[in-house]
């Protein structure tokens, strides 16, 4: 019989496909965002409202938050794994990272559609 020790972990392919995918995705957002300050003479709060306001602008900034916390986690249960020895430490600390970063992402979904 296997001694399965409990991790948490998926190892493989599908991670490092998040992490560049999910990097990718925030890497279009910021080039996004930076062609909009470039161009743009001056921010000013009327303006950058009026950006938010538009649908496709709230759904990439919650594609992009959303992209943030999966690439997160990712690297933090990498992290985790690799630090924290005792299980049932790391395990906590696993599920108090997820939590923040679900509480993170629904406080951005407060904000931009509130």
């Amino acid at each position: 019989m296997v001694n399965r020790i409990v991790t948490g972990a998926h190892y493989g392919l599908r991670d490092w496909l998040a992490q560049r995918i999910t990097g990718l995705i925030m890497a279009v957002f910021s080039l996004i965002l930076l062609v909009y300050f470039v161009s743009q003479p001056a921010i000013t709060y009327p303006s950058w409202k009026a950006l938010f306001e538009r649908g496709w602008m709230r759904v990439a900034t919650l594609l992009f938050a959303a992209s943030l916390a999966w690439h997160a986690w990712v690297g933090m249960r990498d992290i985790l794994m690799d630090y924290i020895k005792p299980t049932w430490l790391r395990l906590s600390m696993e599920i108090g990272v997820l939590v923040v970063l679900a509480l993170y992402l629904g406080w951005t979904v407060q904000i931009l559609w509130r």
